[in-house]
């Protein structure tokens, strides 16, 4: 086994997180070298740009740190120290310009990850950062050091502290695929296991809806859901029909709740507002329009401009006789009951859920259990919905976890 000896700074995991813990330690004198799984560095950020790289959100902060939900107070801390703002003018500052969408949510200008990539790669190259791909980490050696498979071998690495910004456990291919969890956690690492967020569902479709309907968009719609926990959502937005379920921005943005609710009660019941521009008693004052010879499909079409997948999902939903009810059926499309029974695979999901807990951390993002080694980015526990949450926090901790660790390399 070939061996890397010397003062040395260790950061594995080369996305978002891991880069930025790298520069903010190059800005403080500590060129550090960053290891990753895969042939280059930051492929999922690279893919979340594929149909235009949110990188952050408008929104004031207040409402932007309530988007962490149960995390609030925690990644509120790390925010304070890099928030949306500040996010945008580091991406100016690699001559990256930002623009702000009509749903608040911030892009760069040319609406692609790689240019950005790009120009921080080469910034972190020029300030001395020193970037290994292709070395997949095994977790630690008996002497201490850090285990890598790479093309030529296992390598160990001796370093004075480690960062970890391994990302949680979806999208397998592209590197995250949480095999750190019981390695820390045979460490005395508290940890939460890794769950699905901003996902899909399974809804149990008949074979007729599922194969008409699977990618159907439902636009403009509304989600309501009150847990058994208490927690309750409520939003207007856009979702999709898959060939098992449902999934969509407005999906991901309850997910967790649904998730949850699923996992403490065995199912989770939402209910879509399939017209939410108007009221139910003018709902029902249409749907109890004479309608002649017309059939009922073609009524609810002409009068309320039901079709389509809207128009599809309400009789998938709806047994025949409450179809039939003109009053069961005008309060059905107010409040339509979609039953889902299980999340989508976690390797589906956009991100994660679950990690390090913040109680396994002290102030500067280091392991308690294990001293010189810290954490940062969607290993952590915690989720957010997507419109540039999920990016933001992790740009956020990688930069604390980077001081944090300098700071303590100083006091060592």
């Amino acid at each position: 086994m070939k061996e890397e000896a010397g003062r040395k700074v260790a950061i594995i995991g080369g996305g978002p997180a891991g880069l930025m813990a790298a520069e903010a330690l190059a800005q403080r004198g500590i060129a550090a070298d960053v290891y990753d799984a895969m042939p280059s560095v930051g492929r999922k950020f690279l893919l979340a740009g594929i149909g235009g790289l949110n990188l952050t959100h408008s929104e004031s902060y207040p409402a932007f740190v309530s988007r962490y939900g149960e995390r609030a107070a925690q990644i509120d801390l790390l925010l304070r120290g890099f928030d949306a703002g500040a996010l945008r003018a580091w991406a100016h500052g690699l001559g990256v310009e930002t623009f702000v969408g009509s749903s608040g949510r911030v892009f760069p200008r040319e609406m692609k990850a790689a240019p950005l990539l790009r120009a921080w790669l080469s910034r972190l190259r020029e300030a001395g950062v020193r970037i290994h791909v292709r070395h997949r980490w095994q977790g630690w050696n008996e002497d201490g050091s850090l285990r890598f498979d790479t093309a030529d071998g296992e390598l160990a690495v001796r370093a004075d502290a480690t960062l970890l910004a391994l990302g949680g456990g979806s999208w397998k291919k592209l590197g995250s695929d949480g095999r750190w969890l019981p390695w820390l956690a045979e460490r005395g690492v508290a940890t939460a296991p890794l769950l699905p967020s901003n996902c899909g569902f399974d809804a149990g479709w008949s074979a007729f809806f599922a194969d008409k309907f699977a990618g159907e968009p439902l636009k403009s719609v509304g989600l309501s859901f009150q847990g058994g926990d208490g927690r309750a959502f409520q939003r207007v937005g856009e979702c999709v029909i898959t060939q098992s379920g449902i999934e969509g921005s407005l999906i991901y943005a309850c997910s967790a709740l649904l998730r949850d609710e699923i996992l403490r009660a065995g199912s989770a019941t939402c209910y879509l507002d399939l017209i939410p521009a108007w009221d139910e008693a003018r709902v029902l004052a249409e749907v109890t329009h004479p309608r002649g010879s017309r059939s009922l499909s073609s009524h609810l079409q002409s009068r309320l401009n039901l079709k389509g997948a809207r128009a599809g999902i309400l009789r998938e939903c709806l047994d025949k006789d409450r179809f039939q009810n003109p009053a069961a059926l005008a309060a059905a499309i107010k409040r339509l009951p979609l039953t889902l029974t299980a999340t989508r695979p976690m390797d589906e999901a956009i991100s994660t859920a679950g990690g390090v807990c913040f109680s396994a951390l002290d102030s500067r993002q280091m392991l308690s259990a294990l001293p010189g080694v810290f954490c940062a980015g969607e290993m952590l526990d915690w989720e957010a919905p997507t419109g540039g949450y999920l990016l933001t926090a992790c740009f956020a901790s990688g930069r604390a976890a980077g001081i944090g660790l300098a700071e303590w390399l100083a006091a060592e």
